[in-house]
């Protein structure tokens, strides 16, 4: 037996020597020093060994392990050090190559159009206001004087959660929420995403957004609407541009209109994006109905307001010559890189 474990020892210290990976030398390891090793094999012998044999071999076997085992221990840290040694030769940086150039990002144009919408309208005394996106029907619709017979809230215009839940509309609920919570004067604007039920074409998206803008003070008239919709369409587009207010009707503001803005494509001659009109619908507008005010605690005997509401893809559009809104949302580089 004690031929057996010198010739266990001499074995196991040449396997160590000649490995190659750390894998090889916790194999050996397994194989010589496991509960079911070549040594422990051996250690199972002792019981036929007489009682003068079994401290001798036992102390020889005691050795073979730990010869073994700081064999084994010297060998993984001699491979570990040299497999450190080939990641730092493999990863070295050459400092002396030439830089990558860094891919400089660029605001969207929805972004910049927004940041020029908020200094405008600051620079009038307009405050920033925001809202939930997932929004009661109190507040989109009926607080907002549109029944329930109303075109707008029919499931094929409008997305619903619940019967009370659905994704607003319009900007407007947030409108209804500063009334609620502030007493007059207001004047406030209320950018955000809004959702529509609509296909997808060159003018409409289900997915757009909205800035809407609320005014509610005494003496407010049609006339302090106006020329807010001329101050800001000639501070974002020039002085050279055009505008003509239409009668139409919303429920929520008494009188009504449309404020159209010369096509820029064609100049106003017509063309397929104004449908041959030569106008582009750009916001509704109107002074704020009496029942609106009554709603949110607004005593429309003392105070009067205007609102209006724009879509910024078609802001956006306008101002940079887009004749298409698809391109804002396909994230295409060659697109937004010009902007």
């Amino acid at each position: 037996m004690k031929e057996q474990l010198n010739s266990i020892q001499q074995k196991a210290l040449d396997e160590i020597k000649n490995a190659v990976d750390i894998k090889t030398v916790d194999d050996l390891k397994v194989r010589l020093l496991g509960k079911k090793g070549e040594l422990t094999a051996i250690l199972k012998q002792m019981g036929q060994l007489s009682a003068e044999e079994r401290p001798v071999i036992g102390q020889l076997a005691n050795q073979v392990r730990e010869c073994i085992e700081n064999d084994i221990g010297r060998k993984k840290e001699q491979l570990k050090a040299l497999e450190t040694e080939r990641k730092l030769k493999k990863e070295t940086l050459d400092v002396t190559l030439p830089g990558r150039k860094l891919e400089q990002g660029r605001r969207h144009p929805l972004n910049i159009v927004l940041d020029d919408l908020k200094e405008i309208f600051k620079g009038m005394g307009y405050s920033v206001v925001d809202g939930p996106e997932v929004e009661k029907t109190e507040y989109v619709f009926d607080m907002l004087n549109t029944d329930e017979g109303h075109p707008a809230r029919d499931p094929s215009d409008t997305f619903y959660i619940t019967d009370k839940i659905i994704l607003r509309t319009q900007t407007s609920s947030v409108q209804i929420r500063t009334m609620l919570a502030n007493k007059p004067p207001i004047a406030v604007i209320s950018p955000g995403r809004v959702y529509r039920n609509d296909e997808m074409d060159a003018t409409h998206s289900p997915i757009f957004h909205q800035c809407e803008g609320l005014v509610v003070d005494k003496n407010i008239t049609f006339s302090d609407l106006k020329g807010t919709i001329e101050v800001f369409a000639k501070r974002l587009y020039g002085n050279d541009i055009k505008i003509r207010f239409r009668p139409h009707h919303f429920p929520f503001t008494e009188p009504s209109a449309e404020a159209d803005f010369r096509c820029f494509k064609c100049g106003g001659k017509g063309c397929p994006l104004c449908k041959g009109e030569g106008w582009i619908e750009m916001l509704g507008c109107g002074v704020v109905h009496p029942q609106v005010l009554l709603n949110c605690g607004i005593d429309p005997e003392i105070y009067s307001g205007f609102a209006f509401g724009m879509g910024l893809e078609r802001v956006a559009m306008m101002r940079y010559g887009i004749d298409n809104m698809r391109l804002l949302y396909e994230n295409d580089l060659r697109f937004l890189k010009q902007f």
